[in-house]
């Protein structure tokens, strides 16, 4: 074992496996473990959560704020097909961000600071794409209002569910 270099490696506190600006990273072979099945529930929760806010946007906007998104405003309260249509991809977006935060568990350093980075930008394009169709601008805003809602919604839930879903692979008692 080498001695210490500079401030990096010194001890911080009264815990010597903690340094000074380091982040405890698990040793090889100690990778923190995925419960699959706690993941993939919690992705099917957060997936129907997700359908559910869109269609609560949904009645909010065109019910209450009589604003016509996704149909025509002949087409009632609740819309048309497109309205369960919008309902169905909200749920299967987040049964595919579960997939992608599965993968990036499974194989990457610092997997939800790589699963924020690419739900905030997915969720930058949701709230644009709107604004790239030819529709009255209120349409527009609560279009994209309803999306970052959704997003958000699904990162948020998403980050919870992967700390519940996974565990270190260290044996009880060893970090203490």
């Amino acid at each position: 074992m080498s001695a210490p270099q500079g401030g990096w490696d010194q001890p911080q506190g009264n815990d010597p496996t903690r340094r000074y600006g380091a982040v405890p990273q698990p040793q090889s072979g100690q990778r923190p473990s995925v419960d699959a099945g706690k993941l993939w529930a919690g992705g099917f929760g957060t997936a129907v959560v997700a359908a559910l806010v869109a269609l609560v946007g949904i009645l909010l906007v065109r019910g209450v704020l009589d604003i016509a998104i996704l149909s025509p405003s002949e087409a009632g309260m609740y819309g048309d097909a497109s309205t369960t249509a919008y309902a169905f991809v909200s749920f299967a977006i987040a049964i595919l961000a579960t997939g992608v935060l599965h993968v990036l568990l499974l194989l990457m350093p610092r997997p939800m600071s790589f699963f924020n980075w690419i739900m905030l930008l997915a969720i930058a394009v949701a709230v644009l794409i709107p604004f790239t169709v030819n529709a009255l601008l209120e349409s527009q805003i609560a279009t994209a209002a309803i999306d970052l809602v959704i997003g958000i919604c699904i990162m948020s839930l998403l980050n919870s569910v992967a700390g519940i879903a996974t565990r270190s692979n260290q044996p009880p008692g060893a970090g203490a």
